[in-house]
């Protein structure tokens, strides 16, 4: 789909760690800020057990999950909006995201330097909420220079864009992020060239230490406390220990692993799978002997739309989509079962995808 999220954080945060727990890459991780001078970019499978689910159904030569890309940027300091550290390179990456994973230092060690010489987190999601902010202003500040030249000119659409504009600089001047600015959604057609770092999506995830997982520790309790009220998702993991679990050979030794810390699963394939959300995706099926495929579309998506994910050629020459729910196919064990239960469906042009369905498309080109 082309869509991606930016993991920021503050310097020494733990970013490079994750990202390497998610992608299972080795992008290099160091205790010195502003050792890496370039974003790693990484496109990485959405774990989904359903996949593994369909083939006790459907024999097939090969599973196929979803992926999303995944691009870890350099931490950030205080003063990146002027160009310290890092500086305005990295602002430009954060930029080009679709949304954002905030990653929040909530562990102590001594042997790991913080930037400002102490742990805070809500201090560090401050400092990088500011330099975001004061970005936006910038941007919001030299559209309203334009818009009020062209007011001058008689543009009649100008007048309302300003109105618009001056409230994004109002809530960004009260230290606000803008996707929080009271703005209809019809009125944010003003602000969508402009890209706004703090209008993205985001969620935030608190990079903790191993003796925290099964008893959150208070640095993370503060991040809740700051947070509340607002709809954002805050999740937890154990970065540096999902690393080394990450390290093990065989998939028996890293569910024993986790198991002795009470996990089901690594808490990455949890972000990622959030990280999909945040993204306003969703999957669909195709099931067959050569390959069961989880196919990426965005939410609303119609039949003929989601079609033209798997070939341009489907969504032309559509026809019809035949759809199974995946609950129903796993329940009853085969889509003929499907079809004797009356849960097999004929779906024409209008047909909104739901998450999960399984699609067969008929089309003719």
């Amino acid at each position: 789909m082309g869509l991606n999220c930016g993991i920021i954080g503050i310097a020494n945060c733990g970013k490079t760690t994750l990202f390497n727990c998610m992608s299972n890459t080795k992008a290099e991780t160091s205790n010195y800020a502003f050792s890496s001078n370039k974003s790693n970019i990484a496109v990485i499978n959405v774990p989904d057990p359903r996949l593994k689910e369909l083939e006790k159904y459907q024999k097939t030569e090969k599973l196929v999950p979803a992926t999303v890309e995944i691009i870890d940027i350099p931490g950030l300091t205080k003063g990146s909006s002027s160009g310290e550290g890092v500086g305005n390179q990295f602002l430009a990456d954060i930029r080009n995201t679709d949304a954002l994973i905030h990653v929040l230092r909530c562990f102590d060690d001594d042997n790991l330097p913080h930037v400002e010489g102490s742990v805070n987190p809500v201090r560090d999601m401050e400092t990088i909420d500011l330099e975001l902010q004061i970005k936006d202003l910038e941007s919001i500040n030299k559209k309203i220079l334009r818009m009020e030249k062209l007011l001058k000119g008689g543009d009649k659409e100008a007048k309302a864009a300003l109105e618009v504009l001056h409230i994004y600089k109002e809530h960004l001047e009260n230290m606000q992020n803008a996707r929080t600015a009271p703005v209809s959604d019809e009125d944010k057609k003003y602000i969508a060239d402009l890209f706004l770092l703090t209008a993205k999506p985001v969620m935030f995830v608190c990079n903790i230490d191993e003796a925290s997982i099964n008893n959150l520790n208070h640095h993370v309790k503060s991040v809740k406390e700051a947070l509340a009220g607002q709809d954002v998702k805050i999740l937890t993991v154990a970065a540096a220990l999902e690393a080394e679990i990450a390290e093990l050979e065989t998939e028996e030794e890293k569910l024993e692993f986790l198991a002795d810390y009470g996990l089901k699963e690594p808490s990455v394939n949890l972000i990622i799978r959030e990280a999909y959300d945040l993204l306003n995706l969703q999957s669909f099926f195709t099931v067959g002997p050569k390959e069961i495929r989880a196919w990426t579309i965005k939410k609303g998506m119609t039949a003929p739309e989601a079609a033209g994910v798997i070939h341009s050629d489907l969504q032309r020459g559509f026809i019809r989509a035949e759809v199974m729910k995946y609950n129903d196919f796993i329940e009853l064990g085969s889509e003929q079962a499907v079809k004797n239960a009356g849960k097999f469906h004929v779906e024409g042009k209008t047909y909104i995808v739901e998450d999960g369905d399984i699609l067969h498309i008929r089309f003719n080109v």
